[in-house]
């Protein structure tokens, strides 16, 4: 347990989603002031917890307590695209008494607004600079803003407000590098309680201890996320060495038990052969027999004892150790040959964003990484090569089947489970078929009956690319919009896996360097200046 002041508690909390998943049964956790990292892998309820802290979902057990105000980022930051930015921050009504006084207009009304905050203006404009958006003005709509922005504005107006407890969840998610480094400066400034959760190494080893969420418990870590890593995997190898030793036991007492058994039967045929050939009195040997019985008996009962704690230690030491199955992909008809064409991209220019000057081909099973900053319209290109929108001039082709996985996930129907959503995009297959391929992304037995509105943000992921690759027919061109967001890194390595399998060719746009260089990116496609240009793949520098 922490040893820090409590301004979050947690005691005896149970919860469960209205189709009997459960997710925590008599938790309990307190924060105190400074910045935790909440980690764990995903659908350990990371999410869940933060919501029912702040009061977003209701517990079916247990309590709840925080001591001051609580401001919330979420995991998927949705705004009013009509709304204008100081609607968005929360000044408006303040920003528009200040106006009117300043025009002199003397109403109480207008100083009841403003109260004691008269420099609210000020203060939104130096918070948006600090955060990369001094160049947004307050009477801007939210529309005309890229998602990067719109999650910087949402974390502006938590600022503004000076929330006692702050909850961020995955706040880097479409972040470019230098919005990701604002963010990094404003959590390292927070002087109140803050509690994380991310896959973002770089923010997490910020954070001044670490909370770690598995199987409905929660571990307690001093230090940052590299310090926890070390300790895990520490703890993770004398797990192992517990599981060998304790599967040595496991061995010797089987043995044991078996001479045992060997031992107790030579006596009894001893004794047997002593009682046909009567050499001594009954009576006696009777008694012999009785005594050698009840001695056997302990016997036996003892090393089967010996074997069944040895087994319960075992059981034990197995169980410490987390097991991290991996996606396995196997789908051939993806496969695209070397010299195929699979887009061509002719003088496009989308509604929002660069053009492209000339014609661009995607031969092949070739991956290309859309980059460029927060805004540029790599979302906007990829759409309009999925054919979602429609260009102002010029045209994309794509000859082979196709499957575009957006930022939003909102392939998925909440309303159906795993199983029935991968069946709308496979109609063919059948419900075995569906099921035994859902195995290969962890999607396992029930698993698979889960309503989609249930999963977590790297579930709902899994699912989605799950529904994309096993759709009919196959895809052989797949556009990936910022697929890391909501991932846990055990799921980033699952992606990873995933995509090393697929034999088609790849269109991503992301921010995550490491990522991109593990899926084995052959062209690099910057947006800037209003331009598509191609820059070699050793180019350093280039904005993300």
């Amino acid at each position: 347990m922490s040893t820090f002041p409590t301004s979050v508690s947690c005691t005896s909390l149970s919860f469960a989603w209205p189709d009997g998943t459960g997710v925590f049964d008599g938790l309990g956790i307190a924060f105190g002031p400074g910045r935790t990292g909440l980690v764990g892998v995903n659908g350990s309820g990371k999410s869940t917890l933060l919501k029912l802290i702040a009061g977003e979902l209701t517990p079916a057990r247990g309590t709840v307590r925080v001591a001051g105000e609580i401001g919330r980022l979420p995991q998927n930051v949705t705004l009013d695209t009509s709304l204008r930015v100081d609607e968005a921050l929360g000044i408006a009504a303040r920003r528009a008494a200040l106006h009117a006084i300043e025009s002199g207009d003397a109403a109480e009304e207008h100083f009841d607004a403003v109260g004691d905050d008269w420099d609210v203006e000020e203060r939104a404009r130096a918070t948006l600079g600090e955060l990369g958006l001094g160049h947004i003005g307050l009477d801007r709509t939210i529309g005309e803003l890229s998602g990067g922005e719109s999650v910087l504005l949402r974390l502006a107006a938590l600022l503004l407000r000076r929330p006692d407890v702050l909850l961020l969840d995955e706040p880097t998610n479409n972040l470019d590098v230098y919005a990701r480094r604002r963010l990094y400066a404003a959590v390292e400034a927070w002087s109140g309680v803050l509690i994380v959760v991310s896959h973002d190494r770089e923010l997490l080893d910020r954070v001044d201890r670490i909370a770690d969420l598995h199987a409905g418990e929660v571990t307690w870590y001093g230090g940052n996320f590299s310090a926890y890593q070390e300790a895990l995997a520490c703890e993770q190898e004398a797990a192992e060495r517990m599981v060998r030793a304790a599967e040595s036991d496991v061995k010797r007492q089987k043995r044991e038990l078996i001479d045992a058994r060997v031992k107790l039967a030579r006596r009894q045929r001893y004794g047997q052969r002593m009682n046909d050939q009567k050499r001594e009195p009954k009576i006696v040997m009777g008694a012999r027999k009785r005594s050698a019985q009840e001695s056997a008996g302990r016997h036996r009962i003892l090393h089967e004892e010996r074997l069944g704690e040895a087994k319960e230690r075992l059981d034990a030491a197995v169980e410490a150790v987390r097991d991290d199955d991996e996606i396995r992909v196997d789908l051939p008809r993806t496969a695209v040959p070397a010299g195929r064409t699979v887009l061509t991209l002719d003088r496009l220019e989308p509604l929002h964003g660069p053009r492209l000057n000339g014609i661009l081909d995607l031969r092949g099973p070739e991956r290309i990484a859309l980059v460029g900053r927060n805004g540029a319209g790599k979302t906007t290109l990829l759409r309009t090569i999925a054919g979602e929108l429609a260009p102002v001039s010029g045209h994309a082709d794509a000859p082979v089947p196709l499957r575009f996985l957006p930022q939003r996930l909102d392939i998925l129907d909440d309303g159906l489970t795993v199983a029935e959503n991968v069946a709308r995009y496979a109609p063919a297959a059948t419900d075995n078929q569906v099921r035994a391929r859902l195995a290969r992304f962890l999607f396992k037995g029930a698993a698979a009956d889960r309503c989609a509105a249930t999963l977590s943000g790297g579930e709902r992921f899994r699912a989605a690319l799950a529904a994309l690759l096993l759709a009919e027919p196959a895809p052989q061109l797949l556009l990936l919009d910022e697929p890391t967001n909501n991932l846990d890194l055990a799921s980033v390595r699952h992606l990873t896996t995933a995509l090393e399998s697929y034999e088609g060719a790849l269109i991503v746009a992301c921010h995550d360097l490491p990522f991109l260089e593990s899926v084995g990116i052959t062209r690099r496609l910057l947006l800037e200046g209003g331009e598509v240009k191609e820059i070699a793949p050793e180019t350093v520098g280039y904005p993300f």
